[in-house]
């Protein structure tokens, strides 16, 4: 077994709901899913395929009319600016991958080489860091800055951290665990400074739909601002999506990576040395969940945003406790207040919380070294109810 493997770090949030997982008495909010099953339409349109038979192989890239369907919802949320253009995202800039993770992790196995120089901003899901240090790359994070709760982005530090020496760029926005998003002055910078550099970017944004803010026109936004706003189809850029969260689809493992159409057919030679191909009969299912997702991911982002509405001020009312209201993502991240006999170590104090409190969250620390002491609360739950009876059980512990 390879040395870098051995001594990978296993998840602190697998490790905090490991001590939970089974006890009823406990109020699970630690992984980020919601609580909520999959619409029934889409759960009948894998059943279909599967009672048609379809158990068999499909192309390494995905079934032909499901990237035709997500090169035109990608197109619909991205236009092309240009009169006349063709469709901003074309169907051979298409990959459908066996989940986000696996869309990530193929992108950096067909970037990163052995000794590569990687910057990723952190704090972020763990796995987003750990792909880039499985295949051998040097990893240097540039941290979010917390600000009464809210972490932000230096610019001139991120841009001083990618130099011509480096080969990837990771940026995950809307974030997880912060909510922290870039804005479309912000991601022209970066884009710009790559193209000097010549770095790719790696944009998980998987959390594109889970956007809160209100556009220019006074409406709500249709997506978070994306690095496919601003980006031609040759750019040295992977922008990585999921059908996990704005589709209630986690654990279908289906998501799709959009590069450049030059990278596509290598793409699907890597996956066959990956996973083959998505399965048939989930891909069936994504084609329906995006040919009825107007009856699916509105009425997600609405109750998501009713769910932050309802803890983000519960948690603001706890005194001392430090949280900021995210603008997208599907997570609390907060500081609990610094008091005598609190443990200032983020896994210690998730998993009292557990055995003391009833009272399921993730680390801080699980996300970078810069969030120890910070916790993650993830609000996508069907009851509002739970997400103040956790409240509740927190106060009670704090007391």
């Amino acid at each position: 077994m390879r040395k870098t493997i051995l001594n990978l770090e296993e998840s602190k949030i697998r490790e905090v709901a490991n001590a939970g997982i089974g006890r009823s008495d406990v109020l699970a909010f630690w992984f980020g899913e919601s609580d909520e099953v999959t619409p029934d339409f889409i759960r009948q349109a894998a059943i279909d395929s599967l009672n048609k038979g379809e158990t068999f192989y499909a192309h390494n890239l995905g079934l032909p009319e499901l990237r035709d369907a997500i090169a035109t919802e990608m197109s619909h949320k991205h236009p092309s600016h240009n009169s006349g253009a063709s469709p901003s995202v074309s169907m051979d800039r298409i990959a459908v991958t066996a989940g986000g993770v696996n869309a990530l992790m193929l992108a950096v196995q067909a970037l990163v080489d052995a000794g590569d120089e990687v910057v990723a901003v952190t704090p972020v899901w763990p796995n987003l860091t750990a792909q880039a240090v499985i295949m051998g790359g040097k990893l240097h994070t540039v941290p979010l800055v917390p600000l009464d709760g809210a972490w932000t982005l230096n610019m001139d530090t991120l841009l001083a951290a990618i130099t011509s020496t480096t080969k990837l760029l990771i940026v995950n926005a809307p974030n997880n665990p912060t909510g922290w998003t870039l804005t479309t002055d912000e991601q022209r910078a970066i884009l710009s400074h790559c193209r000097r550099t010549g770095t790719w970017i790696l944009a998980d944004e998987v959390y594109e739909n889970l956007y809160y803010e209100t556009a220019s026109d006074g409406h709500s936004a249709m997506a978070a601002p994306s690095f496919l706003d601003i980006s031609g189809a040759a750019d040295r850029l992977v922008v990585v999506h999921s059908f996990s969260k704005s589709y209630l689809m986690t654990g279908w493992r289906m998501g799709w990576m959009v590069m450049p159409p030059d990278m596509t057919a290598p793409m699907g030679k890597l996956i066959e040395f990956n996973t083959s191909c998505a399965s048939v009969f989930v891909q069936r299912a994504g084609i329906v969940a995006l040919q009825r997702a107007n009856e699916v991911t509105p009425r997600v982002v609405q109750h998501l945003k009713s769910c932050r509405d309802a803890l983000i001020p519960a948690l603001q009312a706890i005194e001392g406790l430090l949280v900021a209201t995210p603008k997208g993502g599907m997570y609390a991240f907060f500081q609990l207040p610094q008091r005598l006999g609190i443990s200032t170590d983020s896994l210690v104090v998730a998993k009292q919380l557990v055995t003391e409190a009833g009272l399921g969250l993730a680390p801080g620390n699980a996300f970078a070294p810069e969030a120890n002491g910070w916790l993650r609360w993830c609000f996508a739950s069907r009851d509002i109810a739970r997400l103040h009876e956790g409240v509740a059980r927190l106060q009670r512990w704090l007391r």
